[in-house]
């Protein structure tokens, strides 16, 4: 047996059943668990498509279950793949929706949500250098991936630090912000296992994406908040989860189930070393603009890609700039990076 499907073995085993759910996306399907308790628990639903839901009925029926037999649907973060279908299944189970307290204002107010990002990303792509026509055909897909998700109610907000209680288990909610700012996994210490979500992925680095803050929700718009350092939050939620005390298992949100967390996360703090270090020389050379570094790291990415690969230079620009190699260059409203 593999490891892979030993470890799916040993969650099943614990009454946690992987159940991949078709998406859209270039990441392919996502992981939503099925938690054998009472309350019966779903983590995370699939993308808002009738193919993602036909899809999670049928891996519900080789349980057992029916769409009508949940009782509790947890979101763990605030991406699409992950919360388009909750409110469907919310309203033919009447089961209960949890989420991190700070994620359910932006879950409930969805369109209005989406417009205030769709406004934050135009105005950091400008920033950083990404052309206008580049900005504008970027806009019409955030536009267009839209339907994927929906609006839903949450109706038991989660303060981070807290204990979700089960009949047979209890659930840590911890807040590991920096893939998006509402990621949350939920800890089970008694036997050893996270439900990760996207905050370890075993086969793909995490991509840490520039995201307006969770805290502008309540700003209506009034004050444009500062650019989020992802990167560097996202690396102390690894070192909060790389301290963790009996992990032996990470259900993730895409792909294999992660056995040697400690081990992953070492491993991707050193491809953050080396990539800032390839940037670092790669400005070195000259002052360039984020865009122009992404460019130069792996050419011209399809349009979709584009707000990933300036988030992810953004990122180890932002560790450069606090170990005080690079500095931030100003010019009217472009920032262009510079060795210090």
């Amino acid at each position: 047996m593999t490891d892979a499907r030993a470890a799916l073995a040993r969650a099943a085993d614990a009454g946690i059943h992987c159940l991949p759910i078709p998406t859209p996306f270039q990441v392919g399907r996502v992981n939503t668990y099925l938690i054998e308790d009472d309350p019966l628990t779903l983590v995370d639903s699939g993308p808002n498509s009738g193919t993602a839901l036909d899809a999670l009925e049928r891996a519900l029926a080789a349980h057992g279950r029916r769409v009508e037999d949940l009782e509790l649907v947890i979101i763990s973060h605030q991406h699409i793949d992950h919360l388009g279908l909750v409110s469907i299944l919310a309203r033919r189970s009447g089961a209960q929706v949890a989420a991190l307290d700070l994620l359910a204002p932006r879950v409930e107010r969805w369109k209005q949500s989406m417009d205030a990002d769709d406004a934050f990303a135009e105005r950091v792509m400008a920033e950083h250098g990404i052309p206008q026509d580049v900005r504008y055909a970027l806009l019409a897909v955030s536009q267009s991936y839209r339907s994927w998700g929906a609006a839903a109610t949450v109706t038991r907000p989660l303060a981070a630090g807290s204990e979700l209680k089960l009949r047979d288990r209890t659930l840590r909610v911890l807040h590991r912000p920096g893939h998006s700012p509402s990621d949350t996994i939920f800890h089970d210490e008694q036997r050893a296992i996270v439900l990760g979500a996207d905050h370890l992925i075993k086969h793909i680095s995490s991509n840490p994406l520039i995201s307006r803050p969770l805290e502008d929700e309540a700003n209506e718009g009034n004050e444009p908040p500062d650019r989020p350092h992802a990167l560097e939050i996202y690396i102390e939620s690894l070192r909060a989860t790389r301290a963790m005390q009996n992990v032996e298992l990470v259900l993730a949100g895409h792909g294999e189930p992660v056995t040697d967390p400690v081990a992953l996360i070492d491993e991707r703090f050193r491809m953050y070393e080396r990539r800032a270090d390839k940037i670092r020389r790669l400005i070195a050379e000259e002052p360039s603009t984020a865009y122009e570094i992404a460019q130069a790291l792996w050419g011209n990415v399809a349009v979709t890609q584009a707000y990933l690969t300036l988030s992810e230079v953004l990122g180890h620009v932002d560790l450069l700039i606090a170990d005080g190699h690079v500095v931030e260059q100003r010019d009217g409203g472009l920032v262009r990076f510079a060795v210090a």
